[in-house]
């Protein structure tokens, strides 16, 4: 890089690690993937703490002058908008979650019809064993039925999952010969899963010590794993960090256009890997039976591709949420659409309350979406190559399915 590439670079750094720290001491939350020089967070953990307003115009300097080609600029300039969004809203000032989304995320979100979920539905009857009671019943007693009666075997059968996620992942790209992905329980985690990338070929997916549905195993671990996050993440450091110099990569602020990319990435990475009823019949085969678990008629493909329609739903509450409605609206609305129980409607309300959750949560169901016409199209593996490669902003993606006029 040129001194002045550099130099921008730097301050993008240190905007970051500002935002991130004023945020932290102020909510205890993080919104900031930290890979970058140790010296460029040292000195911002010890210096005295600019107030938001300094950082706002911090930012608003940097995008006055952006030393990159245009591809890269764009891309730059989109992720600091996205530090900008959140200091504007440590300074004080609040938006509607539509123009806070459209500035950290690059999407244009909106409430989703309750058709949508009506569809999804249907699809669901479909797919679940017939039964009495509701489709909430159905799909619960689903869940129940493919549940792993021994959580502390769960790090096992997540390896076996990788290690057959890898293996088709590098049909479609090439990965390090020793690269290790291990796996953790951790009690009362706000999440199901987490796909954490160390550095170099290390990386760990965190699993939340909870009864886990073994229906899901390769769902989550292609989420989280490969090609999901993990690859994503270890990928790009590979190229754009230690080929290209892109330092901006090991500076990864979470709300920002590239995590809506991220997840979409994730949930469609099962697919990718194992299209049609390959999922099924490899988690039959290797996992259920061994189990005790046999098949019961249910579609674990189609069930997932309505999991994932039921983001939506998610995105929609958070919008509620920001109208201001009360948690029983907001919960009566998960369990009719989302068909949420109790526990998962408390996990719900939990994430929302994490700084910048009430918009990343918009980035799964429209990350999908965004992705889904794209990847659809003929030359599906070229397409994933370049996702886990390049910096790639939802415009780009909208821009490139958008028809020629």
């Amino acid at each position: 890089m040129t001194a002045p590439e550099q130099e921008w670079i730097r301050d993008y750094a240190r905007l970051a690690l500002r935002v991130n720290r004023r945020l932290t001491e102020s909510t205890g939350g993080t919104l900031l993937i930290y890979r970058g020089p140790a010296e460029w967070s040292e000195e911002a953990a010890k210096e005295p703490l600019p107030p938001p307003g300094r950082l706002i115009e911090d930012a608003d300097r940097l995008l006055d002058a952006v030393p990159f080609d245009p591809r890269r600029a764009a891309y730059l300039s989109a992720h600091v908008r996205a530090v900008r969004a959140v200091a504007r809203r440590l300074n004080g000032e609040r938006v509607p979650l539509r123009e806070y989304a459209r500035e950290c995320l690059g999407i244009e979100p909106d409430m989703l019809p309750e058709s949508v979920f009506e569809e999804a539905h249907a699809r669901l009857d479909a797919a679940l064993p017939k039964g009495g009671g509701t489709l909430s019943d159905r799909l619960h007693a689903w869940q129940r039925r493919h549940t792993l009666d021994q959580i502390e075997r769960l790090p096992g059968l997540v390896a076996k999952a990788v290690q057959e996620c890898r293996a088709r992942t590098r049909a479609i790209i090439p990965l390090p010969d020793d690269e290790v992905v291990g796996c953790r329980l951790i009690p009362d985690a706000p999440y199901l899963a987490a796909g954490h990338y160390e550095g170099g070929t290390r990386s760990t997916i965190f699993m939340n010590r909870a009864p886990f549905n073994l229906a899901d195993l390769l769902y989550t671990v292609a989420h989280e794993g490969h090609p999901g996050h993990i690859a994503e993440s270890m990928l790009k450091e590979r190229r754009l960090v230690e080929e290209e110099g892109r330092l901006e990569q090991q500076i990864r602020f979470m709300l920002a256009p590239s995590f809506v990319i991220s997840e979409g990435i994730g949930l469609h990475a099962q697919h990718v890997i194992f299209p049609g009823d390959e999922a099924q019949a490899w988690l039959t085969d290797n996992i259920l039976r061994q189990e005790g678990i046999e098949p019961d008629g249910s579609d674990f493909a189609a069930i997932h591709d309505v999991k994932t329609v039921l983001w939506g739903v998610w995105s929609n509450a958070a919008f509620l949420a920001d109208e201001g409605r009360p948690e029983s609206e907001i919960g009566a609305y998960l369990t009719r659409w989302a068909l949420l129980g109790e526990d998962e409607i408390a996990a719900f309300f939990k994430v929302l309350s994490a700084p910048g959750m009430n918009a990343y949560v918009l980035g799964y169901y429209h990350g999908w979406r965004i992705l889904r016409p794209w990847l659809d199209a003929p030359g599906r593996h070229d397409r994933v190559r370049r996702l886990l490669t390049e910096q790639i902003l939802p415009a780009d993606i909208e821009q490139a399915d958008r028809p020629a006029t």
